[in-house]
């Protein structure tokens, strides 16, 4: 039989990376990330997952990101049995951050159990614990790059550096076709860093694939070309004038390697009296603890010894306990915050942010994408008021999109890297993207890959890799969600929208008769009878 490749995640959406390899003689997952973004596809996590982890043989591991690796301890749960392939720094990495997204879950679900008591609904169970993460860490197996790895029968597969994370790689795959063919070569980017990346070199790859499975991100956008001293100076430019407003600068961000990123220059520019000086906070123990591994792999890092000396400044602070970190929003004047989660979906950053989007001498700078359906994306698309742990907040603090610290390579970048894999002799298949990024990637493309070979797959997809093109196979099965729901505002988000709008007109009523005339009407519409 042909290999059959099916998208199990990351399909017209961001998050959620999982593609299976299947040959008739195994059965391997490349990645198997959490979904994240709206709560139609956050619930994905929860369901089954679209093929029984028992008959998996191995999983070949990209990055230690969680929308790559976030759901290793649920498939290890629920019978996977076999190795975890993945880099040494994506080992290590995955060692503190499966842990603490089992530690976020089980907080959330706390909290939501208690809640849902009080109004007498079921309780739920988190994704997995702290226990199921610690045992699939048992799993891991340490690859290095350039080194071939038998990942199952008859299936090989090739660490590159992929130059987005410390560990990060694209994985070139190998299937055998029976003695008389040549393998059949895969080509999995993974995600693939940008130009003038602190703390990365250049992404590689081999040259002449059968298929390259692309990430997209960015493949409608083309940032403007700054040197790292450039960038270094605007973000200088935003930290001046979040001390001019006196009031805190909140960075919400990737706990690794974003948040070592904005250290750098952060420390860099105090050194350098480019900046006014004040207290850095990183209020996310998963970047502390990651901040540590980093400093462990310090020589495998480019500019590691500058990253040495940041993380060891006496201007950084790092906070543990949940007391320091509400402690932190006491302070008045000019104080900075990086804190987690990146898309403001969990974590710290969301008191943060309840505490000081009010504010008008606030400044709140996204420093990477934004999901749709996230909160960060809410804000960055506009939101006059949003919702927090239930409550409503209003948005007076000013909203910065600061995207030059991306850890993606952009439109231009991703079509130079893909050049560089030429020949690719058969498919092209277009993923973690959402819309715009995916066919503004195919359109760049089709000036030199025919456009027919150019396929964007839905969540759930397969294909057979036939010896010259893909052919689409059937599902057999509902999909787990419609396509027009993925990386779109949800019920959810229009749920929370008009709650904050019901409050606004009620609010704004001119008298006690004009807000049950609003209250009136409301309850005609909903079909309640109730006075």
């Amino acid at each position: 039989m042909h290999p059959i490749l099916r998208f199990h995640g990351a399909a017209h959406g961001v998050t959620g990376s999982c593609y299976e390899i299947e040959t008739g003689d195994c059965r391997v997952l490349v990645d198997c990330g959490l979904f994240q973004g709206s709560k139609s596809e956050k619930e994905l996590n929860y369901g089954d997952f679209p093929f029984d982890p028992k008959t998996i043989d191995a999983v070949i591991l990209t990055h230690a990101h969680i929308d790559h690796s976030g759901l290793l301890p649920k498939l290890v749960r629920l019978g996977f049995e076999g190795p975890i392939y993945a880099t040494l720094p994506t080992i290590d990495l995955c060692s503190v951050m499966l842990p603490d997204s089992a530690h976020i879950q089980e907080m959330e679900v706390e909290n939501l159990n208690r809640r849902n008591a009080q109004r007498g609904r079921p309780q739920v169970s988190p994704i997995y614990t702290i226990a199921d993460a610690a045992a699939c860490m048992t799993q891991f197996r340490p690859v290095q790059y350039d080194n071939w790895t038998n990942a199952g029968t008859g299936v090989r597969a090739r660490y590159w550096n992929a130059g987005h994370l410390l560990g990060s790689a694209s994985v070139e795959i190998e299937i055998d076709r029976g003695e008389t063919n040549a393998p059949l070569r895969l080509l999995f980017s993974g995600d693939i860093g940008p130009g003038q990346k602190l703390l990365q070199t250049e992404p590689e790859g081999p040259m002449g694939v059968d298929y390259l499975i692309c990430e997209s991100t960015y493949g409608d956008r083309d940032r403007p070309e700054v040197s790292r001293d450039q960038r270094r100076a605007m973000l200088g430019e935003e930290v001046s004038r979040a001390a001019a407003s006196q009031g805190p600068l909140i960075i919400p961000s990737f706990a690794v390697e974003r948040t070592q990123e904005l250290l750098v220059d952060l420390f860099l520019l105090t050194r350098s009296g480019s900046i006014p000086p004040g207290p850095v906070f990183v209020d996310s123990p998963l970047a502390t603890r990651a901040s540590a591994i980093f400093e462990r792999h310090a020589g495998e890092i480019e500019g590691g010894s500058v990253l040495l000396d940041a993380l060891n400044s006496g201007d950084i602070r790092f906070t543990e306990s949940a007391e320091q970190s509400k402690a932190i929003n006491r302070l008045s004047g000019f104080y900075i915050v990086i804190a987690a989660s990146g898309m403001c979906d969990a974590g710290r950053i969301r008191h943060h942010l309840k505490a000081n989007l009010w504010r008008r001498n606030a400044t709140i700078m996204m420093a990477g994408y934004q999901a749709q359906g996230s909160l960060g994306r809410i804000l960055v698309d506009g939101a006059s008021r949003v919702r927090i742990q239930g409550e409503e907040v209003d948005v007076k603090a000013r909203i910065v999109q600061f995207d030059l610290y991306s850890g993606h390579a952009d439109a231009a970048e991703l079509v130079s890297w893909v050049a560089s894999r030429s020949p690719v002799r058969s498919a092209i298949f277009l993923t973690h993207g959402e819309e715009a990024g995916l066919t503004g990637l195919r359109d760049r493309l089709s000036s030199t890959f025919a456009s027919d070979r150019i396929v964007l797959p839905l969540i759930d997809d397969a294909y057979e890799l036939g010896l010259s093109s893909a052919r689409q196979v059937d599902l057999n099965r509902p999909r787990r969600l419609k396509p027009e729901k993925v990386a779109r505002l949800d019920w959810h988000n229009d749920l929370s929208k008009l709650l904050i709008e019901v409050t606004d007109q009620v609010n704004t009523a001119a008298d006690e008769r004009s807000r049950a005339a609003i209250i009136r009407r409301l309850r005609r519409a909903l079909g309640s009878t109730s006075s």
